[in-house]
């Protein structure tokens, strides 16, 4: 006679594995037409999302869309780019006009419980800064007492930036814009002498002015914030996707596993933990309605964390952002892959 509690254990599974086969409303609609609409920056933030003449997207933020199509549908072409501004960015995912927003956006509490979003992961370690010209003859943000700053509006910038001037007792002037555009131009034309917002997006600013060498990143970080893409509250089928459809591109990294060298590692590694990773054991994929060698397409297609970083922000690209918090756990960053088992 079987125990209660195996019994009991038994129906657990049973009831898991009908759970886990039942998709969520996004991810059927994905399937359906056979793309991922994803909300990027909309005035183009190099490094982390910009479009070239030939329409082409790029950037950190665009892997992240690009990862989640390699998933899906094994073509990490599949994306379709929504730019949208500050403003715009979370009407456009509670009312479904995308599917996932990657716009370097801040995950607070707020935003997590109030705004109807989750955000499954984070994909950049950031923090607020300041950018001064040159000509201000100021070395730290603690010199900023009574200077007019730019900033954009409806973000947790302008938040930051207030607190930021009374907790140091300072007086400060907001020059404030609805999008960042009109925040860069009005910093470079002089009607401000201060920019702040995230010190990703300062780096990204300054490659675009006339004279970069003329405008310093000051030293002081002033917040927390961390970046990642956001889905729609309580569609948990889709934000195990997005997951571990990043997971993915960290893991990669931390085996040594590239674009360059993915299919060597497929057909030669004898260690367990890659080939469960490359879907040549197990079915990992099963779980979360995904082909089993997903994570292999993207690392393919997209390649790893430490590939995207460096050519988008990093080493390789014009912003040559450091990796700081953004390097794995190993090398005493922050980027650390959740388990493929």
């Amino acid at each position: 006679m079987m125990r209660l509690s195996s019994l009991l254990g038994a129906c657990a599974l049973v009831a898991l594995g009908a759970a886990s086969a039942e998709a969520g409303p996004t991810f059927d609609a994905v399937k359906a037409k056979g793309f991922v609409q994803c909300g990027v920056n909309v005035s183009g933030l190099p490094g982390f999302a910009s479009v070239n003449d030939k329409n082409e997207w790029s950037g950190l933020d665009v892997d992240m869309c690009k990862a989640v199509a390699a998933a899906m549908f094994g073509d990490a072409n599949k994306v379709k780019y929504t730019p949208l501004n500050a403003k715009e960015r979370f009407t456009a995912l509670q009312s479904g006009q995308i599917d996932i927003l990657s716009r370097n956006t801040t995950d607070t509490l707020s935003r997590d419980t109030s705004l109807g979003l989750d955000f499954p992961a984070i994909n950049y370690y950031d923090g607020q800064g300041f950018m001064a010209k040159n000509s201000l003859g100021v070395k730290s943000a603690l010199e900023l007492d009574g200077a007019s700053v730019c900033v954009q509006a409806g973000t947790t910038t302008e938040l930051n930036l207030a607190d930021f001037f009374r907790a140091n007792n300072m007086k400060y002037q907001g020059v404030v814009f609805e999008n960042n555009d009109e925040v860069n131009a009005a910093y470079e034309a002089g009607r401000c002498d201060v920019l702040t917002t995230d010190a990703s997006g300062l780096y990204s600013t300054r490659v675009k002015l006339q004279n970069p060498a003329d405008h310093t990143v000051l030293p002081e970080i002033i917040s927390k914030e961390p970046l990642g893409p956001s889905v729609r509250h309580g569609d948990n089928e889709w934000a195990d996707v997005v997951r571990w459809s990043f997971y993915a591109m960290v893991q990669a990294e931390e085996f040594g596993i590239t674009q360059a060298n993915v299919d060597q590692m497929a057909g030669e590694t004898q260690n367990p933990d890659v080939q469960r990773f490359l879907g040549k054991l197990d079915k990992l994929g099963e779980g979360i309605g995904l082909p089993n060698d997903f994570a292999m397409q993207i690392v393919k297609q997209v390649g790893n964390y430490g590939e995207s970083f460096d050519r988008n922000v990093g080493a390789g690209s014009a912003l040559k952002i450091e990796r700081g918090l953004n390097a794995l756990w190993t090398e005493g960053g922050l980027q650390y892959a959740i388990p493929f088992r």
